[in-house]
């Protein structure tokens, strides 16, 4: 008599047979790409710290009291959006007795202008003195100064007025407050501090043996453990030089866009620098993967027309296409489309799917 055990196999490898049988189903349909044996370089992994490219403590240009402040920790800005703002009443009410102090000085400036023009009528018909016209000018000019003066008055208050208002200058994230509503901020205090998160660099401590092999704008695959397996191309920015007496490491910094904003600055990330060496692969489409767990399968086309489940280790990435290492073998007909239904042993109708090679 069988064991209730071996029942249970026998039940969970016939199920799908018995289901194709009873309902009539055919093969799944999905599509395929052949592995490829392809010649890579080989790589060096190692850990970084995401950076933002641009930071800035965004500090107040006018002295004044904070009365709000929108850019909270957290807050997402983008230019031009307000941060703070500072008490500006004052200000204002300055800016208003100015405003008419200019409409009556250029009232005297037209009137003074009018006389000018009368003085130099009756100095042409003989009847003004020197004396009269050069007054006459004399008044005329010293209205036009003062108009102009309050004008001058006018424009650098309206600036004050505008500065009392503290906006972003550039895309990014508040990352730390530095002032709270009801404080007074002196010209130069700090207000928040703003990161731009579009653009972000890793910043990669490189052991000193590597140093020569790693080149200004050669492409550089990161990932970041927040989005999982997940590489992004990015490009070596910057070299630095100087090596560390203790560590004897020096910085790398590598570029990479962040358009979705998902990466933040801090977390660590692990940056795979291509090296001038070359080897032979076997390398499949990324699409092929199969993740369980921390476990990386592959589907392939058996000969038999059913799906097989194979499983691979991870090398270097290129493009489209990833390393592995295990029973997959070059010519293999790996699922890339469909995969992620199919159970081992499942009869599958495949149709050739072409990958663009690295």
């Amino acid at each position: 008599m069988p064991s209730l055990i071996g029942v249970t196999l026998l039940v969970a490898v016939e199920i799908p047979a018995f289901a194709d049988a009873q309902f009539g189903r055919g093969p799944s349909p999905v599509r395929y790409t052949e592995a490829r044996q392809h010649t890579l370089r080989r790589s060096v992994q190692l850990p970084g710290t995401v950076e933002s490219v641009s930071m800035s403590v965004i500090a107040s240009e006018v002295a004044g009291l904070v009365t709000e402040l929108p850019g909270r920790e957290g807050t997402v800005v983008r230019r031009g959006d307000v941060l703070a703002r500072l008490r500006s009443t004052n200000l204002e009410l300055r800016l208003k007795a100015t405003e008419w102090e200019l409409r009556e000085a250029e009232a005297h400036e037209q009137l003074a202008e009018r006389e000018l023009g009368r003085a130099r009528d009756l100095f042409a018909s003989d009847l003004f003195s020197q004396q009269q016209l050069d007054s006459a000018e004399f008044e005329y000019n010293a209205r036009v100064g003062k108009a102009g003066q309050l004008r001058t008055d006018m424009a650098r208050l309206q600036d004050d007025v505008d500065r009392s208002t503290i906006s972003a200058p550039f895309d990014g994230v508040v990352v730390a407050e530095q002032t709270e509503v009801g404080q007074w901020v002196t010209v130069g205090g700090p207000v928040v501090e703003l990161h731009a998160l579009k653009r972000l660099e890793v910043v990669v401590d490189v052991p000193e043996r590597y140093f020569g092999t790693i080149e200004r704008g050669s492409t550089a695959m990161v990932q970041v453990e927040s989005l999982g397996e997940v590489e992004i191309e990015g490009r070596v920015h910057a070299i630095v030089p100087r090596a560390s007496t203790q560590a004897r490491t020096f910085p790398v910094k590598v570029r990479i866009d962040n358009p979705k904003s998902q990466i933040g600055v801090g977390l660590l990330a692990l940056v795979a620098f291509p090296l001038d060496v070359n080897y032979e692969a076997i390398i499949v489409p990324k699409d092929a993967l199969v993740l369980r767990g921390s476990q990386r399968f592959v589907y392939v086309i058996g000969d038999d027309g059913a799906a097989a489940i194979l499983p691979v280790q991870l090398g270097a990435g290129a493009g489209e296409w990833i390393a592995v290492e295990g029973p997959v073998q070059a010519g293999a007909r790996v699922i890339t489309r469909g995969n992620e239904r199919l159970q081992p042993g499942q009869r599958v109708a495949g149709e050739n799917l072409n990958y663009p090679l690295p």
